[in-house]
């Protein structure tokens, strides 16, 4: 049975090449965007599940507070030196939401991107796109239903 963010209990489903992943998604992402890469050199290296912190943990009142952390599904380095850290993401909920609006403040020179694969809309796209072109289709049928 899948779990909430819908990842399977079968890890067969989500290994590849020995590295089992937390979702099916992130190892086809691994598999068909990130090894290509690297075999071309396109990209130097690819890391997995490096973790920041978003707010350290702090006393108040005598309790102690515990920090807030985010763990990047990757960091890849392209051939050119730079970085860019990656979530694969489908359908953001609110704490990933706030996880990333924390991470713009606390790390605001670190390119942070969410990452979806749609296949209407050609594989691997920023978030953003998707999301963009998800609401021009709903408008669309919106207007297509409104003119029959």
């Amino acid at each position: 049975m899948p779990s909430k963010y819908n990842v399977s209990s079968d890890i067969a489903k989500r290994t590849w090449n020995g590295v089992v992943y937390d979702s099916a998604v992130e190892m086809k992402f691994a598999r068909d965007y990130i090894e290509p890469r690297l075999l071309s050199g396109e990209l130097l290296k690819a890391e997995r599940q490096i973790k920041y912190i978003l707010q350290p943990s702090f006393k108040h009142n005598d309790m102690l507070i515990r920090p807030i952390n985010y763990v990047a599904d990757f960091v890849i380095t392209y051939a050119d030196g730079h970085q860019v850290v990656i979530d694969i993401k489908g359908m953001p909920d609110a704490t990933a939401k706030l996880k990333r609006k924390l991470f713009f403040y606390r790390y605001p020179d670190i390119d942070y991107q969410w990452i979806s694969y749609s296949k209407i809309d050609g594989g691997w796209i920023t978030y953003e796109a998707l999301a963009k072109a998800r609401k021009a289709r709903k408008k669309q049928r919106a207007l297509d239903k409104k003119g029959k």
